[in-house]
């Protein structure tokens, strides 16, 4: 059939009117803007001028390494517990140097990087490391992306640096989904560093009590030199966490097992369904990592360690970076609401992986 000229003059105005419409129900999606602002010890993540997340650094005598602190949904609820920094009702108030979201490791040339706090028990037989924030060197700031690079020193119990760190940190807003990029730059200065086969590390975050899976009873966990933890039961209501890996293990049987990504899902305060996801990269040493994941709020990778997570049937790792010479890893840290389905996530490791 087909038309006059006249015809579609007259049916001009109706096509127009229709196309205002549209723009009125799908309006254009607007643009978030990610800025970093710093602070006294700190340099705040910000998504159209609201808290995100922080990089926190405060002296020692506070931390004994920086961290991101809090990691914040887009509604403004926490995925990382509050204690020690910010107590909150309710929480879990075991292994203190759980703090946000960091990255160190258990045993560096024979020092402890991984549980030391001012709370450290004297009977605890390793040296402790402490990892020094010595330089805020770059903000960079482009639309829905901001970056920010920090120098830091791994110490050990002489003072004396034997790691200097460059890390990368990417924030990435995308409508209500968030990503934290990290790359981290380890370099050993005049003598080499052993990494020790050892289940404390490497990169982790430690989840708000929502996000912890139910637990009906105590327990107990040891760190590498035996010292243990009692980490008591606690009210379940309103525990909803459980762990998923790409290789399809659930709940607390992700501990000691390797996958690409872990997703660990729950609902926050307000009845706000999330998921969070932990990605490991493919340049990294040891991909697919091992996870170091706890029901009770320890969500962790270690690529280090498959002696340990293997209980032996894999060999001892332990890594020796020479003198001068430099390791990177690569991680990203997914936020978004609800569930993400396996092949979704599969295909933002491949993203990311590139």
């Amino acid at each position: 059939m087909r038309f006059s000229p006249a015809l579609w003059l007259l049916a001009l105005p109706l096509l127009s009117a229709q196309t205002s419409l549209d723009r009125m129900d799908n309006p254009p999606a607007k643009k978030q803007q990610v800025t970093l602002k710093r602070g006294k010890e700190r340099v705040d993540v910000l998504v159209d001028g609201k808290l995100f997340t922080a990089y926190i650094y405060p002296d020692a005598s506070v931390l004994k390494k920086g961290a991101l602190f809090p990691i914040l949904t887009a509604t403004g609820n926490p995925i990382t517990r509050g204690w020690p920094m910010e107590p909150r009702p309710g929480e879990r108030v075991d292994h203190p140097h759980h703090v946000g979201m960091w990255f160190n490791y258990g045993d560096v040339n024979g020092h402890d990087f991984w549980n030391n706090s001012n709370d450290i028990d004297p009977s605890h037989k390793s040296p402790m490391g402490t990892i020094v924030t010595t330089n805020i060197a770059r903000l960079n700031e482009v639309g829905n992306r901001a970056e920010l690079t920090v120098e830091a020193d791994w110490r050990g119990k002489d003072g004396k640096t034997m790691l200097r760190e460059t890390t990368l940190f990417t924030f990435e807003a995308d409508g209500a989904t968030r990503r934290i990029d990290r790359q981290t730059t380890l370099t050993a200065l005049d003598q080499d560093v052993t990494f020790k086969d050892n289940k404390e590390g490497m990169i982790a975050v430690r989840v708000a009590r929502q996000l912890e899976h139910p637990s009906t009873k105590p327990e107990v966990f040891t760190d590498a030199s035996g010292k243990a933890t009692p980490v008591a039961a606690l009210n379940n209501e309103g525990v909803t966490g459980k762990y998923l890996s790409a290789k399809g293990v659930e709940g607390d049987a992700v501990w000691g097992t390797r996958a690409p990504w872990v997703e660990l899902t729950g609902t926050l305060p307000g009845n706000e369904a999330v998921s969070v996801t932990l990605f490991d990269h493919p340049k990294n040493v040891g991909y697919p990592t091992y996870w170091h994941a706890r029901g009770y709020g320890l969500f962790a990778a270690n690529p280090m360690a498959p002696s340990v997570f293997s209980n032996g049937k894999e060999a001892a790792m332990d890594y020796v970076l020479k003198a001068g010479k430099s390791l990177t890893f690569r991680h990203r840290l997914l936020i978004e609401p609800g569930t993400a389905t396996a092949q979704q996530l599969n295909k933002e490791a491949e993203r990311f992986g590139k």
